[in-house]
């Protein structure tokens, strides 16, 4: 049962991988065609083509590698300066210019007269912003309409005001996880009779609504005297103790100690439906971690790559599809989770991912989306510049002169897949 649950795990992430890829790749074609730009194809994946059909000029297909896709925008590399769109340049000195001029006749074999006036470069620079911007724009909706699924439809694990365990003794956050003994102090909740699935619900004659609501109560209280209510059983109940003052973490700042008071329960983790406030602060956590994660990719691939070879595998360093698709795997089987949990998880784990392919994608270098954008934002602040200066249009960017760039981002980008896919089928990342 466990690897019929396994298999449906990982064919549901790649199913949702293949629907991302697909949107991202939609959120440029559909602006393109909008602003007339010709459009020739539209796939999803890399290498052999597995299936296609055209429909119009515009061949819409799926290639056998999974590992993202790619839509043709015709006349993405404009033309050299001042030389006729159909010109062919057969040699050029230096490697380099070789390959911009190889780049830029293959861009320009099946253009025809009439499709000039269609080609990107030639379009306004704020329509190019939006072509290119498109497709990770589309991977932070698909992030933001999962995570609203999950959080407002499902819900967040959340702490509750029903007690979950009770501890024997009181100590410090630093003694914490040591064994009791007899010359510890009993603790408070212990005192009072207090037991697992007890719901607290006033302290002090404060109704309690939270779980930090009553945290912040039993803080404030210190060591007097305070009068618990909670409901056993149907019945409610009512039990006076005095807490005591304990050395604990601030809670706006874990690394400071402060003396609060303390009554030594913990509560029990229960799905809760959250409002939009927690879907956008949830958002902000994942950006932030997310731009950590990119921001320290180079040293986590050289991680990586030890890894292929023998060292320990770091559990939050980066993994490739295939790695993903065993996670998902594995997060549908590991803690026997109900079906509702299954999916959650696998929500949660393909919003993750689009967040990061779209903010991977806006780094301002080609062949990244963020090259492209960059290419459009410099072209239409030296245009700005120009008239303010009342100077002559300056024209298009050319961004075929970043094409060694691109070549060599683009090489890196393999060698790290090939890297990372090695790593995840020889010393794979494990849940359990």
């Amino acid at each position: 049962m466990n690897a019929l649950i396994y298999t449906l795990g990982v064919v549901a992430f790649i199913i949702g991988v293949a629907i991302s890829i697909g949107l991202h790749e939609l959120g440029h074609m559909y602006p393109a065609k909008k602003f007339g730009i010709k459009v020739t194809q539209f796939f999803v994946g890399f290498g052999n083509t597995v299936w296609s059909v055209k429909r119009g000029e515009t061949e819409y297909g799926i290639k056998s590698i999974p590992l993202g896709g790619y839509v043709k925008l015709v006349g993405m590399l404009p033309p050299a300066k001042d030389a006729d769109p159909h010109e062919v340049r057969k040699t050029n000195t230096g490697l380099f210019t070789q390959l911009i001029s190889d780049a830029r006749t293959a861009e320009y074999e099946h253009v025809e007269d009439e499709d000039l006036d269609r080609l990107f470069y030639r379009k306004p620079w704020w329509q190019k912003l939006i072509v290119m911007a498109g497709g990770p724009t589309v991977n932070i909706i698909i992030a933001i309409v999962l995570f609203t699924i999950v959080f407002m439809g499902f819900g967040a694990l959340k702490p509750s005001t029903t007690v979950n365990t009770v501890s024997d003794c009181a100590i410090s956050d630093a003694e914490a996880g040591r064994t009791c003994t007899s010359e510890d102090p009993i603790t408070p909740a212990k005192q009072a009779g207090l037991l697992p699935g007890d719901q607290i619900t006033s302290f002090n004659g404060t109704k309690i609504t939270s779980w930090d609501e009553l945290t912040e109560l039993i803080r404030d209280n210190g060591a007097r005297e305070a009068a618990i209510v909670f409901e056993r059983g149907g019945r409610e109940r009512e039990v006076k103790v005095a807490t005591f003052v304990l050395p604990r973490a601030a809670i706006d700042d874990p690394t400071r100690t402060v003396n609060v008071g303390f009554l030594g329960v913990t509560p029990t983790q229960e799905m809760q439906r959250q409002g939009p406030g927690y879907v956008a602060s949830t958002m902000g956590t994942y950006i932030e971690g997310t731009a950590v994660a990119i921001a320290h990719l180079p040293q986590r691939m050289v991680d990586v790559a030890k890894a292929a070879f023998g060292a320990d595998r770091d559990p939050e360093g980066p993994i490739s599809v295939v790695g993903a698709s065993r996670v998902a795997g594995e997060i549908v089987t590991v803690d026997d989770p109900t079906w509702s949990e299954r999916v959650q998880r696998i929500l949660v784990l393909l919003a993750g991912l689009n967040l990061f392919l779209a903010m991977f994608n806006f780094i301002p270098l080609l062949p990244l989306d963020g090259g492209h954008i960059a290419g459009a934002l410099y072209e239409a602040l030296r245009r700005g510049v120009a008239k303010l200066r009342g100077l002559p249009d300056p024209g298009y960017v050319d961004v075929a002169k970043m094409l060694p760039v691109a070549y060599a981002v683009g090489a890196l980008l393999m060698l790290m897949s090939v890297i990372l896919i090695y790593a995840d089928i020889v010393n794979p990342v494990k849940l359990s």
